[in-house]
């Protein structure tokens, strides 16, 4: 509230036209006035406050004198009960005297309680407690003579006039008590008038203050209004000035936007290119390995190179199918894979004998493991192509990539072949298995190999590291 304030008389100072003995008055009136309202609030709080503990003291004082007034009327009926009794003899007044018998401690106790924050008083309730247990004991023994018929005893008993004394004395004490208690109650609400008298001042003098804030305020604001009047048309024009160079600059935004949109497209076309001349080339070596495969009259030799042609036709297929995105730094998996296991699936001899089917999630990875995964999968389908379906046998390759429970992206390449012997050795040494264990280590992975229960073979390897950047660039080489 100070902050606003202070910003509101110091903003118009440009504004006011009178002199600066005049400001420097009205400036002064509008602080004091300021500041007899927040110490009016805070008198009023305060005044509140004792208030609210006053009224708390009044309750008090109350209980502590209806507790008195209450054990006062407790004794005065066990002495008539007991009166009663030992002049008539008759049980009916035991049932009273009895009961108010057994409410004095508890009585005594509770004014005990309620005086301990005052010693005048708490040192009162305790110099009658000793008398109130004589009378109590004279009392019991008077019935108790009257009860086994010694009612001449009970008689001269009482006739001593030692219970009458304890009760007088007992019944003085509580009478001081309670004037007491009585005095207090008055000043106290002498004390709340006097409170409410200074609230009302106080209420009083917040009002005084706060209409003479309003006034001070009202003036200001006044001459504030021609001067926001004369800023806004200066606003104005420097408004129209900023839009022409908004509009200005909007342009040359606009101009550099497409500019950079042009570069873009410039380069992933670039990239694209590369990857298809990658592609090509890789793709000519594949043809020049299958011309000499086909003037090889060595078996082994033509397997090998066979071979060879196989993972150069992965390798081109990889580079010439991937498609950046629009970050030109990532591929969707999905889209990519399936292009490469359409290419691999061409390669067949008798294209249709063998099906390749793929089940790919939209997982998004990078350009750089986006290749070497199309590698891997070129190699885990090629060796599938080879050793799955001897002869003219006919079957299906599946190509999985999923996420599993865990979010990490599982490859796995199935197919119903003739599945691995147990005895067989070749996936653990030959090349191509240790080309896929290298392609696959990359990714942080390691290939599982198990035979299906209906025929065929599963390979399963988790990509845990694929698309986290953390493998480094040696890693891509094998």
């Amino acid at each position: 509230m100070g902050a606003g304030m202070s910003d509101l008389v110091d903003g118009t100072t440009a504004a006011n036209e009178s002199g600066p003995a005049s400001w420097g008055t009205r400036r002064l009136a509008v602080w004091v006035s300021l500041g007899l309202v927040c110490l009016a609030a805070m008198a009023a709080l305060m005044l509140m406050q004792g208030i609210d503990r006053q009224l708390s003291d009044i309750n008090k004082t109350y209980a502590v004198r209806i507790a008195a007034r209450e054990l006062t009327h407790a004794l005065s009926q066990a002495e008539a009960s007991q009166r009663g009794y030992l002049l008539t003899a008759d049980p009916q007044f035991l049932a009273p005297y009895r009961e108010a018998v057994s409410s004095l401690d508890r009585r005594v106790a509770a004014l005990m309680e309620m005086t301990e924050g005052d010693p005048g008083q708490s040192a009162r309730v305790a110099s009658i407690t000793g008398d109130i247990t004589s009378k109590m004991a004279e009392m019991n023994r008077t019935v108790e003579l009257v009860t086994t018929q010694r009612s001449d005893e009970a008689q001269t008993l009482t006739e001593t006039g030692m219970g009458a004394r304890l009760m007088a004395e007992v019944s003085a004490t509580l009478e001081a008590f309670i004037a007491e208690e009585d005095d207090k109650l008055a000043s106290r609400n002498q004390a709340i008038d006097q409170t409410r008298t200074g609230l009302v001042v106080a209420l009083i003098a917040a009002l005084a203050a706060a209409a003479i804030l309003a006034y001070a305020l009202l003036m200001r604001t006044q001459k504030q209004v021609s001067a926001l009047a004369q800023r806004h048309r200066g606003l104005l024009s420097q408004n129209e000035a900023l839009e022409a160079q908004v509009a200005e600059r909007t342009r040359d935004i606009q101009e550099a936007r497409a500019h950079a949109e042009r570069e873009r497209q410039r380069v992933e076309a670039l990239l694209q290119d590369t990857n298809h001349r990658i592609g090509n080339s890789l793709a000519t070596v594949s043809s020049l390995l299958a011309l000499q495969v086909m003037r090889t009259q060595s078996d082994d030799v033509r397997q090998a190179l066979e071979a060879a042609r196989l993972r150069v036709h992965a390798v081109a297929s990889a580079h010439r199918r991937l498609r950046l995105g629009d970050d030109l730094e990532s591929a969707r998996a999905n889209e990519f894979l399936a292009a490469v296991l359409e290419d691999l699936a061409e390669t067949q001899a008798d294209s249709g004998r063998i099906e390749v089917i793929g089940e790919l999630a939209p997982i998004e990875v990078g350009a750089r493991d986006a290749t070497t995964l199309g590698i891997l999968v070129g190699e885990l389908v090629t060796n599938a192509l080879k050793y799955a379906f001897p002869g003219d046998r006919e079957g299906t390759i599946t190509v999985g990539l999923v996420r599993d429970d865990a979010g990490v992206p599982v490859l796995s390449v199935r197919d119903n072949g003739v599945g691995l012997p147990v005895e067989a050795k070749e996936h653990e040494s030959g090349l191509g298995s240790v080309i896929v264990k290298q392609l696959s280590g990359q990714f942080g992975g390691i290939p599982e190999y198990e035979n299906a229960s209906g025929g065929g073979l599963e390979v399963t390897i988790r990509l845990t590291q694929l698309g986290s950047g953390t493998h480094s660039a040696e890693d891509g080489q094998l």
